[in-house]
């Protein structure tokens, strides 16, 4: 764990930050990769994940301070610390998307079709991102006497994110970065598998994500915030998204004809 990087004087780099930001690049240009097979305009759609990046920050950061608000509300120090906590991975995914409909609207692009562009990116970026978490110490699990279990002996992660030191913990950001990295292999190798549909790899990359984040919380040891004293922020969300999801996968199997090819590039452009 290394949550400073390096300095250069009065500069210092974080490793989280640093992760974040490759997380963000590697995510958009898999999308923009395949954007080109979709016939997607590619300066809209660098337009788009422009808009994605800066939406998706400015999510996470105030999901965190709905879900902690006691804590970074306590002080004006506390009130700072949100520049250097990672924020909430469910707020940054639900005001993105958000945006990017808007956006998809206002520029008359296909949604679904766009959508299944960017999911795989989402996902790559996300794994990428979770690395950047165990480099900080934050989203951290409970302890646990497994073998696989990982160590934080930094004290600026303690004075940072409050993570545990010396305590044997489950690796949930690992958990959560191949979690991610296996919904990435899947979306992929099915996508021209079974019924082919605009708008299928986004929805069940929600479902999958949900699935998988529900369980991961489960191992999670850090503060949350809780719902009903019963499930997480993030369990709750899910317990939405995942029902969202498949209902979206039922309605857009039974109401779009397969896409092919063919039908594929003409589609592209319509609203």
């Amino acid at each position: 764990m290394y949550p400073r990087l390096l300095e250069l004087g009065p500069i210092t780099i974080y490793s989280y930050g640093v992760l974040l930001a490759a997380a963000y690049l590697v995510g958009l240009k898999l999308a923009l990769v395949r954007s080109q097979s979709r016939g997607l305009d590619a300066n809209k759609m660098m337009d788009l994940g422009i808009y994605i990046i800066i939406s998706a920050l400015v999510g996470a950061k105030a999901m965190l301070l709905i879900v902690d608000f006691d804590y970074y509300t306590s002080s004006s120090a506390q009130f700072l610390s949100l520049i250097r906590s990672g924020g909430v991975f469910y707020g940054g995914l639900l005001v993105s998307v958000i945006v990017a409909f808007w956006f998809l609207k206002k520029h008359r692009m296909n949604t679904w079709n766009v959508c299944d562009a960017f999911a795989p990116g989402i996902a790559l970026g996300h794994a990428v991102g979770r690395l950047g978490c165990l480099m900080a110490g934050c989203c951290y699990g409970s302890p646990t006497d497994l073998p696989w279990g990982i160590t934080f002996t930094n004290t600026l992660a303690a004075a940072n994110v409050g993570t545990p030191l010396n305590t044997l913990l489950h690796p949930t950001q690992l958990y959560e970065s191949f979690a991610e990295l296996t919904i990435l292999l899947i979306l992929i190798g099915t996508e021209r598998k079974g019924p082919r549909f605009a708008g299928r790899t986004f929805w069940l990359y929600i479902v999958l994500y949900g699935l998988s984040r529900f369980a991961i919380e489960f191992y999670r040891g850090d503060p949350r915030g809780m719902v009903f004293d019963l499930l997480s922020t993030s369990q709750f969300i899910a317990t939405l998204l995942v029902p969202l999801g498949s209902l979206m996968l039922i309605y857009l199997f039974r109401t779009n004809s397969p896409d092919t090819p063919s039908t594929r590039g003409r589609r592209t452009q319509t609203a």
